[in-house]
């Protein structure tokens, strides 16, 4: 009787386990499509719209704030001066991807949860050049009070960064030389 008590509780158990796993990698996957619909295509939507607090985790949305106003700085610098037509520094190229011409598909190929944290690798295609390009980048997550968030993404080899904090970084810095 008592292996068959047992026998239940770890099955029950299990299948509790799956369920909140497949609830978690659904939360961590609509957030990476929320990422890329909102971000994938342009940078504009980077200078047009609010970082919001629910998509990024809070350095990463600082890292951004910090790079978007010192390319509005840079912008109102340059049309301010005797050569406004001179190019500011502004993101270029997808920020949000190893590609700077960006990607035409994308889709997450697995999760990976580890307590607190997890990373989406993210498959990307770009299908306008000849042969086709394909990379993998890796989008870093944490879990907060308010559910899942981006705090970074690890850029593919074929791309000039090695993560999305570092170019924001470097970004801010190349303003104030």
């Amino acid at each position: 009787m008592k292996k068959l008590l047992f026998l239940c509780l770890g099955t029950l158990l299990f299948f509790v386990s799956c369920d909140k796993n497949k609830s978690q990698n659904t939360a961590i996957e609509t957030k990476v499509n929320e990422l890329y619909t909102k971000y994938g295509k342009s940078n504009e939507a980077v200078y047009n719209q609010p970082i919001p607090d629910d998509l990024f985790s809070q350095s990463l949305k600082k890292a951004l704030e910090d790079a978007i106003h010192a390319s509005k700085t840079d912008i109102e610098k340059v049309k301010n001066s005797d050569h406004p037509d001179e190019k500011p520094l502004i993101f270029e190229g997808a920020i949000f991807s190893s590609l700077y011409e960006g990607y035409t598909s994308y889709k997450v190929q697995s999760i990976a949860v580890n307590g607190k944290t997890a990373d989406a690798m993210v498959k990307f295609e770009y299908n306008m050049a000849s042969p086709k390009v394909s990379w993998v980048d890796t989008v870093h997550l944490i879990d907060s009070d308010k559910g899942w968030k981006i705090d970074n993404i690890t850029f593919d080899s074929i791309g000039n960064s090695k993560d999305l904090k570092a170019s924001l970084t470097e970004f801010t810095k190349s303003t104030h030389e």
